[in-house]
């Protein structure tokens, strides 16, 4: 089973394990937003928010299962953008790697200011600065060694994380059920629908909550990219896929409804983090400073995924001839250096624009905010491209399907459906006040970076008559 890639770029070594692979995933999809994120989604659509992870997984399945069949026959680096340039269009591929760069250095830069606030916990005279600076010399050093070094990091960040939600959702279980904590008076379930019902704010606000939450799924879409640097891919794909998505889905919706059911959801905004406060229950004492370490592993995990993730689609551009050659260069420890380089020197560049923007002007800090959360519309051009490029891909290879053994169920209409759905969810984006701005911004970049290609292939194209 093969398909031929258009990309020139040389292959990357096959260092990392499948365990690591799946541990990158989850590490990419399960970040600060969880932590730090999930009362903004709460705070639109009530208890509801549960269906509405679990609706946006249920898509994000549909994506993941076409990604896999795609990747099971071909597992290239930066997969999905290959996939795109060879079933819809060189524009469509060129669209799906730029956006991802952009979106994880606009995603490194907020983690990495994340980790700096992080750090305040312990050491509140700690300046800013140099702490940003450490991290992401620390961050460059470890995807500079190899990807076997960046896989391992990688590994024991989402350990951590995934550990922490695990003790979050059985120690709330607890306080729900047998009353611990509470004086041994069992909370109940009675908080999901006693403050105003199920759906206090109807379809519109359970809509608006989506667009939050596939910003928190954005970053699964990672074991297309590590598929290039796994031992035996197929057999890792087929795991990885099957299991990161229950596990996400698992993780996010637990400790969710621990957190809607212990704690009515019209409060949230007054008790600071739901984590917390659930470890504090039970009579954690040290729970701010556990959690502050675990949303710390959180904000470096996040820059450490980006920083692999768009260096390999900076590596594969300058290749295809859309970046400078400079950033398609291979270290002798077989990791493209330069463009892990170039990226970081991107993420540097913009925390220190932020530093002096936010030490010049306090209320400049409103506008980062809004160029953060512009990266959500153009991490979707990597879901749309899947599905779209899943379709031509049945297409044109129909001998090639009758044998796959790891088929998108309910083809072609369950990816009808995803694709419909996140039609829908960018358009509620617009309609909410609160995305409205980090939207329009987004679309901005991703209008920007069509108009370059347009405007270098046109003229290639005269200069070739």
């Amino acid at each position: 089973m093969e398909n031929k890639s258009k990309s020139t770029a040389p292959k990357l070594k096959r260092s990392m394990t499948a365990r690591q692979m799946e541990m990158i995933s989850l590490g990419g999809a399960i970040g600060v937003g969880l932590f730090m994120g999930s009362t903004s989604t709460i705070k639109w659509t009530g208890p509801s928010v549960l269906l509405a992870y679990i609706f946006v997984g249920i898509i994000l399945y549909i994506v993941m299962r076409a990604l896999g069949e795609m990747l099971y026959v071909n597992p290239s680096t930066g997969s999905f953008a290959d996939y795109a340039t060879e079933y819809i269009s060189p524009l469509a591929g060129y669209l799906a790697e730029w956006a991802a760069v952009f979106q994880y250095i606009v995603v490194g830069i907020s983690e990495v200011v994340a980790a700096t606030e992080y750090l305040r916990f312990w050491w509140p005279n700690v300046n800013a600065f140099w702490s940003g600076i450490i991290i992401i010399l620390f961050l460059l050093l470890a995807n500079l060694v190899s990807a076997k070094a960046y896989g391992a990091l990688e590994f024991w960040f989402a350990m951590i994380k995934v550990v922490t939600i695990i003790l979050m959702i059985i120690l709330g279980m607890l306080v729900i059920v047998l009353g611990v904590g509470n004086h041994g008076v069992p909370i109940g379930f009675s908080n999901l629908w006693s403050h105003g019902g199920f759906f206090p704010n109807g379809a519109k606000g359970f809509f608006f909550s989506m667009a939050i939450i596939v910003g928190s799924y954005e970053g699964i879409e990672l074991i297309g990219i590590s598929a290039g640097e796994v031992a035996n891919p197929q057999q890792a794909i087929v795991k990885s896929v099957k299991s990161v998505l229950w596990r996400i889905l698992i993780f996010y919706v637990g400790a969710i409804f621990v957190i809607v059911t212990i704690y009515p959801w019209d409060q949230l905004s007054n008790i600071g983090s739901p984590f917390v406060e659930t470890f504090t229950k039970v009579g954690i004492t040290a729970a701010a400073g556990i959690i502050n370490f675990v949303v710390l592993t959180a904000a470096l995990s996040g820059a450490n995924s980006g920083i692999y993730s768009s260096s390999r689609m900076l590596f594969k551009l300058a290749h295809d001839g859309e970046a400078p050659k400079t950033f398609g260069h291979i270290s002798k420890r077989i990791v493209p250096n330069r463009a892990i380089i170039g990226i970081t020197s991107g993420i540097l560049i913009g925390f220190v624009l932020n530093y002096v923007v936010s030490t010049l002007n306090k209320s400049m800090g409103e506008l980062f905010v809004i160029v953060y959360s512009s990266s959500v519309l153009p991490g979707m051009v990597a879901w749309f491209v899947i599905l779209i490029a899943e379709l031509k891909f049945r297409r044109h290879n129909p001998e090639l399907m009758k044998k796959h053994p790891f088929k998108l169920p309910f083809y072609p209409y369950s990816n009808y459906f995803a694709f419909t759905m996140l039609i829908v969810i960018v358009i509620f984006m617009f309609i909410n006040p609160e995305t409205r701005v980090s939207v329009s911004v987004g679309a901005g970049v991703l209008i920007l970076a069509t108009a370059v290609y347009l405007i270098r292939h046109r003229k290639n194209k005269s200069s070739e008559k």
